[in-house]
């Protein structure tokens, strides 16, 4: 039963990522109280707005993915998802920082949370016997 839930659980963490590349792309008007700006405090002053919004909405779109399949992946028993999601879990770590702003406001909108659950996915699947 657990099995189930945890794979249920990555597989939302997942497709959570979905909501940042819709703000990336500029699909909905964006709110300040919304959280992710799209800017990036590595990649905005390097390669400008739209390119940083474009290599964000790449990157996040393959990390939906491989959590998704790793999370189906981990319900239904396969052996193949530990590795998967270990990296799964660092590469949408990364992305989350390497995309922030740089401010601390509204972190949690920004992705903390989200952290935190590649954190726990990474622990949990290194101690996981």
């Amino acid at each position: 039963m657990i099995r189930y839930l945890i794979g249920i659980i990555i597989v939302l963490h997942g497709l959570v990522h979905l909501w940042y590349v819709v703000l990336a792309r500029g699909l909905v008007e964006y709110k300040p109280e919304m959280g992710w700006s799209g800017r990036s405090w590595l990649f905005t002053s390097l390669i400008g707005d739209p390119a940083t919004r474009n290599l964000a909405s790449i990157l996040l779109l393959l990390v939906t993915v491989a959590l998704a399949l790793g999370g189906v992946g981990f319900f239904i028993d396969q052996q193949w998802t530990r590795p998967v999601l270990i990296v799964s879990a660092l590469a949408s770590a990364f992305v989350l920082i390497l995309f922030w702003d740089g401010s601390p406001q509204l972190i949690v909108q920004k992705g903390l949370i989200g952290l935190l659950i590649d954190a726990a996915i990474i622990a949990g699947l290194l101690i996981w016997p």
